[in-house]
C-alpha cells in the first residue's frame, strides 16, 4: 500500500508540474506573442491552437491530474498519513479551481472564438478578438497561479512522503 501511495503522490505531482507549465506557458510567451500580431492573425492562431490542444496528452495530464490528486487524498485519509493530508486537499481544491475557470471561462471564450467561423470570412476580427483575449488572458493567470499552487502543495506532500 505504500508502494502505491508514493506512486499516486508522485504521478500526481508530475501530472499537475505538466498541466502547470502549459499554463504558464500560455502566460509567459505564447499570448505575450500573440499580443504582437494583427487581429485576423491572432484569431487565427488562436483558433487552431484550441483545436490542436484537445489531443491525448494535453487531456491525460489535465484530467489525470486531478484524479491523482484525488486519488492521493483518499489514499492518505488514514492512520499515519493524515499529516500529509492538508496539502493535498490544498492542492486538490487549487486544482479544481484550474476545472472551473477552464469550464466556466476559458473554454466557453474558445468556442465562441470558433463559432466566429473562418478567419477569412470574419468582417470584423477586432471585434471577435476584443471580446475574447483580455478576459482569456485573465483566467488563464489565475489557471496559472492556481496549479502552481497546486503543484507547490503537492511537492511539500511528496517531501513530507
Amino acid at each position: 500500500m505504500e508502494q502505491l501511495r508514493s506512486a499516486v503522490l508522485a504521478t500526481a505531482t508530475l501530472l499537475v508540474g505538466l498541466s502547470a507549465g502549459v499554463f504558464f506557458a500560455y502566460s509567459t510567451s505564447v499570448m505575450l506573442a500573440l499580443r504582437r500580431v494583427d487581429d485576423r492573425t491572432f484569431v487565427d492562431v488562436m483558433q487552431k491552437i484550441n483545436a490542436a490542444i484537445l489531443n491525448g496528452w494535453f487531456l491525460t495530464a489535465y484530467v489525470g491530474a486531478l484524479l491523482a490528486a484525488i486519488a492521493a487524498v483518499l489514499l492518505h485519509l488514514g492512520g499515519t498519513h493524515r499529516p500529509m493530508l492538508p496539502w493535498l486537499i490544498a492542492a486538490t481544491v487549487l486544482y479544481l479551481v484550474v476545472f472551473v475557470a477552464t469550464a466556466a471561462v476559458n473554454v466557453p471564450l474558445n468556442n465562441q472564438l470558433d463559432a466566429a467561423g473562418p478567419v477569412a470570412s470574419i468582417p470584423d476580427p477586432a471585434t471577435v478578438r476584443a471580446a475574447f483575449e483580455d478576459t482569456w488572458n485573465r483566467w488563464n493567470t489565475v489557471r496559472t497561479l492556481s496549479s502552481a499552487g497546486a503543484l507547490l502543495c503537492l511537492a511539500v506532500a511528496l517531501l513530507r512522503h
